[in-house]
């Protein structure tokens, strides 16, 4: 009897097969009562094999089966009709009650005649896999959280401190300084720390302390009543009052005359101010946060900034990283700016090429995020494809010979170059139309600061915006406001 003893050979390996299988798997017969469980079915159902033998598999409370709850019997089950399920995820009911996340199959057994003698079912646990997925998923969160803080991007070390001090600041009412470089993002960060503490249902006003004359500034601040001087035909109110309940934002901190620096040391101080004009104290529940790019301290020891005001300032200081100290969150800028760029323009450009990444790795960044958003936005006006290329850069960031050497000296080197020959009211005008107006782009292209135009075009006459006009049609055309 060689192939009965095959045959029960066969049998005993695929019970054995079965059985050492991690997957559930179970039989029914033609009356939809379970014929076999192996092991894994048993730990995944809770229910023993003598629990589930002649049961039907009703006992599982499958949440679906062909896109329905699991019928009543298994003649009302497609299965007989369809001869196959396809694999889908589902929930069965676990002995103890609850839920199983799980991946179902099913398929009819045939005799040698093609008749149907039962149905075969696997099962396939998916609990681990969805604590998996949960741990990626709770990752990748913690990781956006990383890299990004409201409008602030990076991953580095450098900004994971700059997001737990903005944090720190946003719960206190402590007088915030911030210190970076020109276009390192410090409006940004007064943003974040604003609307993300107990204020945020309050104004957030920004004033740049660098942009007005102390005699607009002293205005734009306090306001002025009726007649407190010629011009003044009606009561204004100012930024401090502007702010009450919220924030206000001073940029450029370091440029304040000496006269507006003691008038907001006694702000700090009371919490008082007077409009031009008037004697009468306003009370103004403000909190202040100041920020600059210059080095305050020694601006104290110089005698320029009042060292009272300066503690006053910085009760919780926060140093804004330049880019080039933190390359690592290059790429995530640029993949930022061409996500942005490509809602803006509707262009579909996927990124950067290799070679136009590394071009922008190894520049130096003197202007800043603010800069590489710039450059981005020049290469997709060049950029007719699917990714950015080296010849789409503008021309200081793909020309090396261009690139200075040390970024911490060059600005100086050129500050002293171009001091050699004064910026004239028509060169100004010239650079501004080269720069679209774009003061950040106008100061390093002549090696000064931002401040130092803005300066300039309040020495001319030049209003901060481009006129509508096409030509620019002189010094008495309405300034623009700030």
């Amino acid at each position: 009897m060689p192939n009965k003893t095959h045959q029960i050979w066969n049998i005993n390996f695929y019970n054995m097969i079965v059985e050492s299988m991690s997957d559930g798997v179970f039989t029914l017969d033609t009356n939809g009562q379970i014929t076999s469980w192996n092991p894994s079915m048993e730990r995944i159902s809770g229910y023993t094999a003598e629990e589930a033998l002649g049961k039907t598999c009703q006992i599982l409370q499958c949440s679906r089966c062909f896109g329905r709850e699991c019928p009543a019997g298994i003649y009302m089950c497609k299965i007989l009709e369809k001869g196959d399920s396809e694999s889908k995820e589902c929930n069965i009911r676990h002995k103890n009650g609850h839920d199983v996340p799980v991946i179902k199959n099913a398929n009819v057994v045939r005799d040698e005649k093609g008749h149907i003698i039962g149905v075969v079912e696997t099962v396939t646990d998916l609990t681990e896999l969805n604590q998996t997925r949960k741990k990626a998923e709770e990752a990748a969160r913690r990781l956006g959280e990383i890299s990004r803080l409201d409008n602030i991007i990076g991953k580095s070390p450098a900004m994971r401190q700059v997001f737990e001090e903005i944090k720190a600041a946003a719960a206190s009412e402590a007088s915030i300084l911030i210190h970076g470089e020109s276009g390192s993002g410090k409006e940004l960060v007064a943003s974040a720390i604003h609307f993300k503490g107990e204020r945020k249902d309050g104004p957030l006003v920004t004033v740049n302390c660098s942009a007005l004359s102390e005699t607009l500034l002293e205005t734009e601040l306090f306001g002025h009543v009726k007649g407190a001087f010629t011009g003044a035909l009606r009561d204004r109110t100012g930024r401090f009052e502007e702010a009450s309940g919220g924030t206000i934002f001073l940029d450029e901190i370091g440029e304040l005359s000496s006269f507006i620096q003691t008038k907001l040391l006694r702000v700090l101080q009371e919490r008082v101010i007077e409009r031009v004009g008037e004697s009468k104290r306003r009370k103004v529940d403000i909190r202040i946060i100041s920020a600059t790019h210059r080095d305050l301290y020694a601006r104290v020891r110089e005698g320029a900034f009042r060292e009272d005001l300066y503690y006053r300032l910085k009760v919780f200081p926060i140093r804004l990283p330049p880019l080039r100290e933190r390359r690592e969150d290059i790429p995530l800028l640029t993949d930022h700016f061409i996500n942005g760029m490509n809602q803006k323009t509707g262009k579909r450009i996927k990124g950067m090429l290799r070679s136009a990444m590394k071009a922008v790795m190894d520049y130096s960044w003197p202007g800043n995020v603010r800069e590489l958003e710039n450059a981005v936005e020049h290469a997709f006006v060049l950029c007719n494809r699917d990714y950015i290329n080296t010849g789409d850069l503008p021309i200081e960031i793909r020309q090396p010979q261009r690139r200075p050497a040390n970024p911490e000296t060059s600005g100086r080197m050129s500050q002293v170059r171009f001091e050699r020959k004064a910026l004239n009211r028509e060169a100004l005008i010239e650079l501004l139309e080269s720069c679209g107006w774009n003061k950040a782009e106008a100061a390093r292209r002549t090696g000064r600061s931002r401040t130092a135009i803005w300066k300039y075009m309040k020495k001319y006459g030049i209003p901060l915006n481009r006129p509508q006009d096409s030509v620019f049609s002189g010094p008495d055309k309405e300034r623009s406001s700030i």
